[in-house]
């Protein structure tokens, strides 16, 4: 014998456990001999791929891994992954309650050499190299004489790597029609290689064993029994081999540890099929693709599989070629073509109207990647998934589709493709989270050491990430598919991002959202990579933006710690060209007004003519810190002939007079005292223009957003009506950002003319109204006013909301919007209320992220309520945030 056939007795019936993250099934040896050879024996639409989980699985294929999903999620393979590992059987034992038996290759592959010899079916071997196969053949044919073996393949690091030697290398294998294969690899390759390539072999199953080739061969000596026994086979594997296993039992292994722990639950099977898990859901709004146009793109209006939108920049000699390449994908998929122009001449758009199926807007100044992005979202209409493309990409075929259907798979939010040079090489367009080890990592190698771990780089230089379909953390934003739902979630480009770190933070916003990111292989594009250029400013720009970001996300310490990385890193190469001049950016925080950033027209006198009429007004209480950035947001609007732009000014003794004046065309109230009600009210009597926004001093509005909001009042159904918003939580503490994500994914909470800081009322709507009462919450007030058909949320650009800084100041908000929920009530703000919150909050949860963003929402919700409840509705102290006003 090869090896010891015995086996104990199992639990009587299968079971399905998740452990770190991966779907384990529980199988006896008997059973899982079975299922094996019962595959082998019939054939079926997919084969069946086995593998085991131990540590090493689920640190390469669990929660939180980059291929997390991606067994689970295969098209071609059914997998079956079974139990392996001393810590995960103890683990699968304190969720059941029974004790089962480890499945490892190395056990079972006897049983399954036994039975193929004695039913007659082939067996063909992968892995190893030829010198362990050999001895693997001879042994074979010594003590298994009637095993038909089918072949051996001892394939090098090159060619399992490489796509074309991958599919040379199945077919040959096919040639010989192997039942069973047996791959030994390691891990994850081999269950990646049979992922991707195993179907092509013919074999009705894989079986993804490790080193079980040299175990087989005799190569490497089996643990004595009494240490299998104890879980000690690890030890013994380390002992023998401490070189290539000490970093994956000693550094890698604790950390997979926890994710067990942390991260392991009972399922239920899902009979007649492997490894499926009942209570899987793909969450995605996308359908089918609905065919294509014959080359041709549809209508913004009208609803289509993609829309693809493309910001360009001087780019006519770009757009045909890609152009062309979308009209290929537009024959098999209902494509449509949003392009948001920031050229400074007209030869891009010339080169664009030969193309009357594209929709080309022209931006009038410069808005930058993510500004251009934006623009063109808001006319791209309703579709399946947004197709976001930089202008100097050519599209393989099919490679559009390949990213829906991994959209359409997975139900994940955003797909990235590979994106490959001029000269047909890998572009590592695959990216890690920033941190601050990272940044010291790339400053001191950059390119170099692409072998380096990864928690030293930000780019994921290794080879094998763009060979397989696996979860990212970000991407490059050449080329970057969106579903609608997580669109929706996210909200717009942050556009103080003008280049660089734009996707970075689109990316990380999407994932506190709930969604995840997946990179499809299958789907080819290649970039020319020079649509921004290469100058001094876009070098300085670049490593500001990372400092930028790494303030938004990071908070003050880390961010000052990164930035002093990316510093270093321009300090030693100060030689070349371009960096000297990052490194003064970096040093000096007053230099970054000059480096490149987005740029408006000017905005002609008939544009302003020709504004639809309406009045914005603004009750501001000691509002100097914040009223000049409102003011400023608005632009333009206060000299438009047709509007009145008010600035009531109640009980000021700050100066906020005194800015609101610098601005021409806006007209101050002064009321001396200090009530936003008196200041509504007062501002009302001086305007006789409709529809009318009442605006929040700390609330930016834009004009376009101004002139949707009144060409729709004036023209439309409704009464009242709002913009939708954004939250900045850019300095905001982790649980303040944890709070707002979990807010975001709330419908109720975007769905009423409350908490954006800006509503809306035409004279028909404000009758109703008569005048502002007395009361907290004027938002809230006017929201009861009316029925769900006489108000609406409108799909105009956003306004920002800057959010608390700290637990304490949100906490104040909360309370002061809570009492004064309860005060127009006449209830407690603790009760039924409080329940349905929780009720739909529990039903944003997606996964361990948005669980504990909706746990730290309920903390704040919970104790804002008790706190106003304490303290009684009558309590009148105004509790404003003054945190996001420094």
């Amino acid at each position: 014998m090869l090896l010891d056939d015995s086996s104990p007795t199992p639990p009587e019936q299968e079971s399905l456990v998740q452990l770190g993250g991966v779907p384990v099934r529980l199988l006896g040896y008997g059973t899982a001999v079975q299922e094996i050879m019962r595959r082998a024996l019939v054939p079926a639409i997919r084969p069946l791929g086995v593998c085991s989980a131990n540590l090493d699985h689920i640190r390469h294929f669990g929660s939180g891994s980059p291929r997390q999903g991606t067994l689970e999620q295969a098209a071609s393979v059914e997998w079956m992954t079974l139990l392996d590992g001393a810590p995960l059987v103890a683990q699968t034992r304190r969720l059941t309650g029974a004790s089962w038996p480890r499945l490892a290759g190395s056990d079972l592959i006897g049983p399954v050499l036994r039975e193929a010899e004695r039913l007659g079916v082939s067996v063909g071997f992968l892995g190893g190299s030829k010198q362990v196969q050999e001895l693997l053949r001879r042994r074979l044919s010594r003590e298994r004489p009637e095993l038909r073996v089918a072949g051996y393949w001892a394939p090098d690091r090159s060619t399992i790597t490489d796509g074309k030697s991958s599919l040379e290398l199945a077919a040959n294998i096919a040639e010989s029609a192997p039942d069973i294969l047996v791959i030994g690899l390691g891990k994850p390759r081999q269950e990646l290689w049979a992922n991707e390539y195993g179907h092509l072999t013919g074999a009705k199953v894989l079986l993804a064993f490790g080193a079980v080739v040299d175990f087989l061969a005799g190569r490497i000596q089996r643990a004595p029994s009494w240490m299998s026994e104890k879980g000690l086979e690890w030890a013994w594997r380390l002992l023998k081999e401490p070189r290539r296993l000490g970093r994956r039992y000693l550094l890698e292994g604790p950390g997979a540890y926890v994710r067990l722990r942390s991260n392991s639950s009972q399922l239920a099977a899902q009979p007649g099929k492997a490894g499926t898990l009942v209570s899987r859901s793909v969450r995605t709004s996308a359908a089918s693709p609905s065919g294509g146009t014959a080359g041709r793109f549809l209508a913004p209006e009208c609803p289509a599989d993609i829309a693809v939108v493309i910001v360009t920049y001087d780019n006519a000699d770009d757009v045909d070629p890609l152009i062309s390449g979308l009209r290929a994908e537009a024959r098999t998929l209902a494509l449509k073509v949003v392009v948001a122009d920031n050229s400074p001449d007209d030869s891009t758009r010339a080169r664009l109207s030969r193309h009357a199926d594209v929709l080309t807007v022209n931006t009038g100044g410069n808005l930058g990647y993510a500004g251009g992005i934006n623009q063109a979202l808001r006319l791209a209409g309703d579709a399946g998934a947004f197709l976001i493309l930089n202008p100097d990409l050519r599209v393989e075929p099919g490679a559009i589709a390949a990213m829906w259907h991994r959209m359409m798979k997975t139900g994940c939010g955003m797909v990235v493709p590979v994106l490959l040079d001029p000269d047909g090489s890998v572009y590592p367009s695959l990216r890690r989270e920033p941190t601050v080890t990272r940044a010291l990592g790339d400053a001191a190698m950059g390119s170099r050491l692409p072998a380096r771990p990864g928690w030293l780089s930000e780019i994921d230089f290794r080879a094998e990430s763009y060979l397989h379909p696996h979860l990212v953390e970000w991407a490059t934003g050449a080329a970057m598919l969106i579903s609608p739902d997580a669109l929706r979630a996210t909200g717009e480009w942050d556009e103080r991002f003008f280049l660089y770190s734009e996707e970075t933070d689109y990316c990380h916003r999407l994932r506190a959202g709930g969604f995840s990111i997946w990179f499809e292989p299958a789907a080819r594009m290649w970039h020319e990579r020079g649509g921004s250029g290469q100058s001094a400013e876009l070098m300085s720009l670049m490593a500001v933006n990372r400092v930028r970001y790494a303030r938004k996300h990071m908070g003050a310490p880390r961010a000052a710690l990164l930035r002093a990385a990316v510093l270093a890193g321009e300090v030693a190469r100060l030689p070349k060209p371009g960096h000297g001049r990052t490194a003064l950016a970096l040093m000096n925080q007053r230099r970054w007004v000059a480096l490149p950033h987005a740029t408006l027209p000017e905005v002609p006198a008939s544009i302003l003519e020709t504004f639809p009429s309406g009045a914005v007004i603004i009750p501001a209480h000691n509002e100097a810190a914040v009223l000049g950035r409102t003011l400023d947001a608005l632009g333009p609007v206060a000299s438009a002939p047709n509007v009145d732009v008010i600035v009531a000014c109640n009980g000021c003794t700050d100066g906020t007079e005194a800015i609101a004046s610098r601005y021409p065309g806006v007209q101050v109230v002064r009321v001396e005292q200090a009530s936003k009600t008196a200041a509504l009210n007062a501002a009302d009597r001086v305007t006789d223009r409709w529809p009318r926004i009442y605006l929040d001093a700390d609330i930016e509005l834009g004009p376009d957003a101004v002139r949707a909001v009144f060409d729709s009042l004036n023209t439309g159904p409704y009464l009242a009506a709002r913009p939708a918003y954004r939250y900045d939580t850019a300095g905001a503490s982790g649980s303040v950002k944890a709070y707002y994500r979990a807010r975001t994914r709330i419908p109720a909470n975007s769905q009423g003319l409350w908490g954006a800081g800006v509503f809306a009322l035409t004279a028909a709507g404000h009758a109703r109204l008569q005048e502002f009462p007395a009361l907290t919450g004027d938002d809230l007030y006017v929201d009861r006013l009316f029925g769900p058909e006489e108000k609406a949320v409108l799909p105009a650009p956003a306004v920002v909301v800057r959010t608390p800084r700290s637990s304490g100041a949100l906490l104040a908000v909360l309370s002061r919007t809570y009492r004064g929920n309860a005060e127009q009530s006449g209830k407690s703000p603790v009760g039924a209320s409080t329940r349905r919150t929780l009720r739909e909050l529990a039903r944003t949860v997606r996964g361990p992220i948005s669980a504990l963003d909706a746990g730290v929402y309920a903390a704040f919700a919970v104790t804002g309520r008790f706190k106003v409840n304490r303290g009684g509705v009558g309590n009148s102290a105004w509790e404003r945030d003054e945190t996001s006003r420094r």
